[in-house]
Order: structure tokens, then C-alpha cells, then sequence
């Protein structure tokens, strides 16, 4: 099991550098996570929702996503609750205090589905949250120590020396642990560290005299992380590489923005992510309106913006609006919820820029589809993740088709558009027809094999930098 010494180490790409590494030496892995914390959701194999680290892990590993692999995955909804997702179906919504008693209900789902991963794997290479350094939280603890503890598992340690501090990170980690979590952990990991890794041996010496844990090796700064699919949008960042700008609101509780990452790697465009209180700017040639755990809330947060404003005058000077599950809905003239699922029960007033009405509904929609864009016949790959129905007139001129059944809306003049269908953009003939008919030339750019040959650049980089065999060792 790879911890961290804090939040935001890098052990999600750790684990799935490692995943890729023990992939390429022949054995079977599986990437684990108990409890994750993300509304950044892949669909899996079995049609549940895992968090994206773990979907990227199991592509590390080369085997398909299953719910197994992440069996709690707690989504934000608010400051302070969260939907509880349980084995890939939602189980409730909880206040943090209310998740804390329920934790330990959960233990054995959570178990259960670790089991399984380990009957089928030679391998199983699992992921902490947070930092167990946290122990006002090890009471019922699923995620870290007390998962740990549960399953019998070797734990490995990773602090981030990127950020300062690092040996006060691992130090500190051994001095507050009680003794038997202190015992589980074997060995740590130093990671993120920019240049002559041996000016830190005299660090490495003394975090193990102070805890006796061995050095596993001290990971440099890995320049192409960026070009892998980012869990939270805190790593995404903007990017300025190209003339046509795409301008993205940074709602409250945007999700599944991984819908952004092909475009970012575009030569012809610029991602601009915009924080609350800067204005959409004025020389985008698109706005994104990205996915949301809470359509309703945030649309009520990007009017506070004023970006209800800046979005009309967009459209005025002929810009491309494109909205995507949650920015479809609020693109529409309504959005009804009389049952309450996302607060008050009622009706609320959409921006009004396309000609339909979204019905919130309790299920949700849960697939990985195989579309066709109308426009050029292409083939388009993509995911459902959403609760509601979207009907009206401009669904008459949907733009996609999932078999015999179109999918999404525009208006009349097409430069505003809308779609359930998260992940297009990873299908290269389609994104390079939607970019050229905006007026961008096509780059060629075929995203998959950027991935791959990224995730075989950061095994090589892994096993260049750590003792992967004595982390078999470690796993038995």
C-alpha cells in the first residue's frame, strides 16, 4: 500500500507509474483504492463509477476499470456532505460527521472487493488518501491505516519534496502514528525532486536513522505528468499553446473535466481555466461549460459571476458555446426538480441559449457509448454519468447519435451546442472535425498512443529512480 505523507504527494501517479512498470515485466496487476474523494468519475467495465485515478491505473496495468478497484468513492456535492457511491451505485448523501459513523459499515464491501482483485492478480498495488498522519481520523479509518490493518498489508510511505519539508513530512508521520501502524510501514519514497537527487543522501540518512524505515529511492520531477488525465482540477491549470482560445468557467463542483485533457494537448488551442471573479475573456473563440456534481447550485454560482453576462455577449459577437452534461443543462430556458435530488424541490431559470427543458430524475445514467457525430459520420467514443432528462426543440437538431437514438441539442445558427457525452474529445477523428470546423487546422495529435507512450516513459522513469524489486519483496 503507497501513502502519503500528506495530500497531493503523487501517489495516484505513483501508483499508476507502477502499475505500468510491473505491467511491462510480465505480471498481473490491479490498482486499488478503498476510498476515494473526487467528482472526477470514469465508468467502468460493469457499469458503476470508480474515481479517474483509478481508471487511468487500471489503463497503466492494462486491464478494463471495474468498481472493485475504487469500492467507495465519495463525490462533493457541498462544503459539507458528499453522494456516497458504494461498489459503483450510489448509496446516500452524508454530512462528514454522519460518513464517520458509517465508515465501518463499509469496511467489509470494502474488503470484499479487495479480495476479489487479489484471487485474479500476481500484484496488487493499493492507494491511501489523504496521509495517515491525520489520526483524529483513524477511528473507523477505510482509507489508510485502518484499511491497512484490516487487509495485512506492507506500507510505503511517499512524502513530496517539492513542496519544502519533506523530512519534517515522513519524521513527523512516524512520530505521531501509534506503534503497530508505525510497524506496518516498511520503507517510504521521496517524490518530485528537481536536480542532482545526491544532494539529498544526507536527507535520505537521517529520516532513516529517526524512524528505521529504508529508502526505496528518491523519484526526480517527472516533466510529462501533465500530459496524463489529472484527478483534481487543482493540476489542470491553463494552458497557452496555441491561437484559438477556449475559455472554461471553474465551477464550484465541476466534474469530469477530464473532458478538457485532449484539448489541452491541441498545438491550435489554449485551455483557459477561469476562476470565479475574472471574466470569461472577451478573444475566446469557445466556451466549455464543463460537468457538475450540482447543476442547479452551480448555476446559481456562475451567475454570481456575472458570467450569464459575458457568456450573452460571447454569443452576440458569434462565439461557439459548447456545454457538456451539467453545462448542458444550465444552457437550457429550465431546469425542474420537483423532487428535491438537488435541494429545495422546484423550478429554476436556465441561461436560455439553447430551446430545451432538463427533468431531474432519482437514476442515474451510467454507460460507456459509441456515438456517431452527424456532422461528418465520425466515430465517437464517450461515457454517460448523469441524473436527468433533456428534451425540446433543439433537440431536434442533435449533433450526435448513440445508435438510433440522437443525443444532444443546438440552436438554430449551430454555434450553441449541448450533450450528456463526457470523453469525446479522446476520439482524434472527431476532435480534429469539431477543431477544423471552428477553424482550426488538424494536428495529427493521436491522443491514446500520447498516453501509452507517456505511461511507458513513466514506468522507465520509476524504475530507473526506485528498488522495484524489493517493493515485490515488500508484497511478498
Amino acid at each position: 500500500m503507497i501513502q502519503g505523507a500528506g495530500s497531493n504527494v503523487g501517489k495516484s501517479l505513483l501508483v499508476a507509474g507502477l502499475c505500468r512498470a510491473y505491467h511491462l515485466r510480465g505480471l498481473k496487476v490491479m490498482p486499488f483504492k478503498p476510498q476515494n474523494m473526487s467528482n472526477n468519475a470514469a465508468v467502468t467495465s460493469d457499469n458503476g463509477e470508480i474515481g479517474r485515478a483509478q481508471a487511468l491505473q487500471a489503463l497503466a496495468a492494462g486491464v478494463l476499470a471495474h468498481t472493485d478497484m475504487n469500492p467507495v468513492l465519495l463525490k462533493p456535492e457541498t462544503d459539507i456532505g458528499a453522494q456516497v457511491i458504494v461498489r459503483g451505485k450510489v448509496l446516500t448523501t452524508a454530512k462528514a460527521r454522519d460518513y464517520a459513523r458509517l465508515k465501518p459499515q463499509l469496511l467489509p464491501a470494502v474488503l470484499d472487493s479487495f479480495e476479489r482483485l487479489r484471487q485474479t492478480a500476481d500484484l496488487v498495488l493499493v492507494e491511501g488518501a489523504g496521509s495517515p498522519a491525520e489520526i483524529n481520523l483513524r477511528l473507523g479509518d477505510i482509507a489508510n491505516m485502518g484499511f491497512a490493518e484490516a487487509a495485512d498489508l506492507p506500507v510505503i510511505l511517499t512524502g513530496d519534496i517539492d513542496r519544502g519539508g519533506v523530512i519534517a513530512q515522513i519524521v513527523g508521520t512516524s512520530a505521531v502514528l501509534e506503534p503497530a501502524d508505525r510497524d506496518r510501514i516498511k520503507a517510504f519514497i521521496i517524490n518530485k525532486f528537481r536536480g542532482d537527487v545526491s544532494l539529498f543522501d544526507d536527507g535520505l540518512d537521517e529520516i532513516t536513522t529517526r524512524t528505521g524505515w529504508a529508502s526505496l529511492g528518491v523519484v526526480p520531477w517527472f516533466n510529462q505528468a501533465h500530459k496524463l488525465p489529472a484527478e483534481d482540477v487543482v493540476e489542470i491549470g491553463s494552458t497557452n499553446c496555441g491561437d484559438f482560445k477556449i475559455a472554461v468557467p471553474h465551477l464550484s463542483r465541476i466534474a469530469n473535466f477530464d473532458d478538457l485533457d485532449p484539448l489541452r494537448q491541441e498545438p491550435g488551442v489554449s485551455v483557459q481555466l477561469v476562476e470565479p471573479g475574472m471574466p470569461l475573456p472577451g478573444d475566446a473563440g469557445l466556451v466549455l461549460i464543463p460537468g457538475t456534481k450540482s447543476t442547479i447550485a452551480d448555476l446559481a454560482f456562475f451567475r454570481q459571476q456575472g458570467w450569464d453576462i459575458d457568456l450573452a455577449a460571447h454569443i452576440r459577437r458569434g462565439g461557439h458555446v459548447l456545454g457538456i452534461c451539467g453545462g448542458y443543462q444550465m444552457l437550457g430556458r429550465e431546469i425542474i426538480d420537483q423532487s428535491g435530488i438537488e435541494g429545495v424541490p422546484g423550478r429554476v431559470q436556465g441561461l436560455g441559449h439553447l430551446d430545451v427543458v432538463t427533468e431531474m430524475l432519482p437514476e442515474k445514467n451510467l454507460r460507456n457509448v459509441i456515438a456517431t457525430c452527424l456532422a461528418d459520420q465520425t466515430s465517437v467514443t464517450g461515457y454517460e454519468i448523469h441524473i436527468g432528462t433533456t428534451t425540446g426543440n433543439d433537440c431536434n437538431r442533435a449533433w450526435l447519435a448513440i445508435g438510433d437514438r440522437l443525443e444532444g441539442a443546438q440552436s438554430v445558427n449551430g454555434r450553441v451546442q449541448g450533450s450528456y457525452l463526457h470523453g469525446m474529445f479522446a476520439s482524434d477523428a472527431f476532435r480534429q472535425g469539431y477543431l477544423q470546423r471552428l477553424g482550426i487546422s488538424s494536428s495529427g495529435l493521436d491522443y491514446s498512443a500520447e498516453i501509452e507512450a507517456t505511461l511507458n516513459a513513466l514506468a522507465h522513469h520509476l524504475e530507473t529512480a526506485l528498488d522495484l524489486d524489493r517493493i515485490l519483496d515488500l508484497a511478498g
